[in-house]
């Protein structure tokens, strides 16, 4: 394999996190029994489990389409497989968005889960929405970035259950303490996509100077031709 098909560290870790994150949170999905759902279901609102279904399916259409966006060798060497992934991951993502943007405020573990978990909705249908946007205009940079964003967010559910464990094992000493277990999922839920984000917007700012900084000036340019 050469250098430039070569898949990096990184992107193959983050293949098999999605992947192992996957196998352990879809299975109890595909029976359509509300018996066995992760999520605790909410019983007096009929729309609860078909619109939390139906945010899981299609978001593991996401996860698994959004490795490949960024995969570069496949962005560089075959540009209309990027591109359907990347319509894939669109169509699939706003519809996904919609369903937790209703399914949010049910949430079972208070309001500050709630609230965390409406807010990662709306950023991420619209930094999608955005990113789509500046593709349609061929406004290949911002495109990039606002796909870098939406990745961001939607990763947010793999490493949830990392963020909400350590909040509790940091905030609940006594397990019986339900008022206490709530907050510590609810912050839990914000670290979950609010460091995500961070760090895309890191990663961003550190490509755009390293960009910046091999750009040939524009004089240079013009002697050398």
């Amino acid at each position: 394999m050469t250098a430039s098909t070569r898949i990096r560290p990184p992107l193959v870790g983050l293949g098999l996190v999605t992947v192992a994150f996957l196998a352990y949170a879809l299975p109890p999905y595909l029976g359509l029994d509300p018996a066995r759902s992760r999520v605790p279901t909410r019983a007096d609102t009929w729309f609860h489990y078909p619109l939390l279904v139906t945010h899981i399916l299609l978001g593991t259409v996401v996860l698994v389409t959004a490795v490949l966006q960024l995969w570069p060798w496949l962005r560089r060497q075959h540009p209309r497989v990027h591109r359907w992934s990347g319509r894939i991951y669109v169509s699939a993502a706003i519809p996904a968005g919609l369903a937790a943007l209703v399914v949010a405020p049910l949430g079972a573990f208070g309001l500050n889960q709630r609230a965390a978990n409406t807010m990662l909705a709306l950023l991420w249908l619209g930094t999608t929405v955005t990113g789509y946007v500046m593709a349609r205009r061929r406004r290949y940079p911002q495109h990039r970035e606002w796909m870098v964003r939406s990745f961001a967010l939607c990763f947010s559910i793999v490493v949830n259950r990392l963020w909400t464990t350590v909040c509790t094992i940091a905030f609940v000493p006594d397990p019986s303490d339900t008022a206490a277990l709530e907050q510590a999922i609810g912050v839990g839920t914000w670290l979950s996509w609010v460091v995500n984000l961070l760090i895309a917007e890191w990663w961003l700012q550190h490509t755009r100077h390293r960009r910046t900084k091999h750009r040939v000036p524009p004089r240079e340019m013009a002697a050398a031709a």
